[in-house]
């Protein structure tokens, strides 16, 4: 893990238990899963990387664009998928087969142990296990630069 990652998941963690509300980016008083990396990279760097336009839930899953995916390789830094997930990384999740990737969390734990925080609708900000049927809807890692 890198010296970035390691303060991005130790951010993270200081979000747990915080209430799950579309949009929102507030440590405490509400964040969805971009919020969450929203207010990780703000207090890596001190501001946002570019002004974020209002977004449905759906994320633009109709016109099937990949609104997400494409922010995230503008921001963050490609990983290769070949090798093995490190605590600190950007995890960006497809949610459904053939539908666009519109849900991201943070790689916390490590080897056997592997977790991820994430800000889930019903359940607010969360450490969860990368179980196998989150770690097969993974389909790319970014790093912070």
């Amino acid at each position: 893990m890198t010296e970035r990652g390691l303060r991005a998941v130790e951010i993270a963690q200081s979000w747990i238990g915080t209430p799950y509300r579309h949009q929102a980016s507030a440590r405490g008083a509400g964040s969805d899963c971009l919020g969450l990396l929203r207010g990780v990279w703000r207090e890596l760097y001190g501001a946002e990387p570019e002004k974020l336009p209002a977004y449905t839930r759906d994320w633009s899953e109709p016109a099937s664009e990949e609104t997400l995916w494409l922010a995230a390789t503008r921001h963050l830094v490609s990983c290769d998928r070949r090798a093995p997930v490190r605590a600190g990384q950007v995890l960006l999740f497809r949610m459904r087969d053939r539908s666009v990737a519109k849900h991201l969390g943070l790689a916390a734990g490590q080897g056997q142990q592997m977790t991820f925080i994430h800000a889930y609708s019903g359940h607010g900000v969360i450490e969860s296990p990368l179980s196998l049927p989150w770690r097969r809807r993974v389909v790319a890692r970014f790093e912070f630069p």
